[in-house]
């Protein structure tokens, strides 16, 4: 099977107990394939990385809102957009924000996507996220920037994670296309491989996964409708992406980062979604790991 072979609901029933019982949050449809396969035990792995939000799923939402569906739904990790704590926040803003983020319990460990087309840009992100106590920066800069985020990622400890964004991305469309560009610097500048969006320009994100494991900072995970410029965000295990095997390819790659639930389908309304995406994966790593 591809990576972006539709699977067949009526195997979801091949799923193992172990699998049925540990999903958390939600329904889960779709099946889980091989993933769910028995195993030997010397061949099974635990999972390296976490799981989190990007917040750009709960974008018409305010911070406690958002705080509390990324608790409801039983994850740990976010990445804030700016929509949450914005860019020109003041000092006393971000403290108070983090203050929340804390109070739920949550890691903040990243913000973006930034977009970052001056010296500016670049230079209010790095403060921003400094205040913030962040780790990654989740960016989109223009390419003459690389040279001064290569300075910047030298005196800040931080890392910057380049997300690709698939067809109509003129200038970071597919993993491989941010890889090229950033290969001569620092490594803490890599990518955010947003799989749905490799695999809508035609890209693989498995093998891409894979391919870039040197330079895999972030990843955002969601399952697509058509593996075309016109797929749509769609709950991960109805769409026509492997999650087995994106999962599979983490744990050979012994990713150990975070990865992101970006759940861009129904805005005003996506809890229900995004909890049959978490369940989905919780689902198949209890198959698989």
């Amino acid at each position: 099977m591809s990576s972006c072979d539709a699977p067949s609901r009526r195997d979801f029933f091949r799923m193992t107990g172990a699998a049925g019982s540990a999903l958390a949050v939600g329904p889960v449809f779709g099946r889980l394939g091989a993933a769910a396969e028995a195993r030997p035990e010397a061949d099974r792995r635990k999972a390296l990385f976490s799981l989190g939000l990007a917040s750009y799923t709960l974008r018409k939402f305010d911070l406690d809102e958002t705080l509390a569906m990324t608790r409801r739904v039983g994850l740990t990790h976010l990445c804030l957009k700016s929509f949450h704590l914005p860019l020109d926040a003041t000092a006393e803003q971000i403290s108070a924000a983090v203050a929340k983020v804390k109070q739920a319990e949550l890691d903040l460990y990243g913000c973006g996507v930034v977009s970052m087309k001056t010296d500016q840009d670049v230079n209010q992100a790095f403060d921003y996220a400094r205040a913030a106590g962040m780790r990654t920066i989740v960016a989109a800069p223009l390419p003459e920037l690389l040279p001064l985020l290569n300075e910047k990622v030298k005196q800040s400890g931080l890392e910057v994670a380049i997300h690709n964004h698939g067809p109509g991305d003129k200038i970071y469309p597919t993993p491989e296309s941010i890889y090229r560009k950033v290969e001569k610097f620092d490594q803490r500048i890599g990518l955010c491989i947003d799989v749905g969006h490799t695999a809508r320009i035609g890209a693989d994100p498995i093998a891409d996964v894979e391919r870039f494991a040197d330079r895999l900072l972030d990843l955002h995970v969601k399952d697509v409708s058509a593996a075309a410029a016109e797929g749509k965000t769609v709950e991960i295990g109805r769409g026509v992406l492997d999650i087995p095997a994106l999962l599979r390819a983490l744990l050979k790659i012994n990713y150990s980062r975070v990865a992101s639930f970006e759940h861009e389908k129904d805005e005003r309304d996506p809890l229900a979604g995004l909890a049959e995406s978490v369940g989905y994966i919780r689902g198949a790593l209890a198959a698989i790991g």
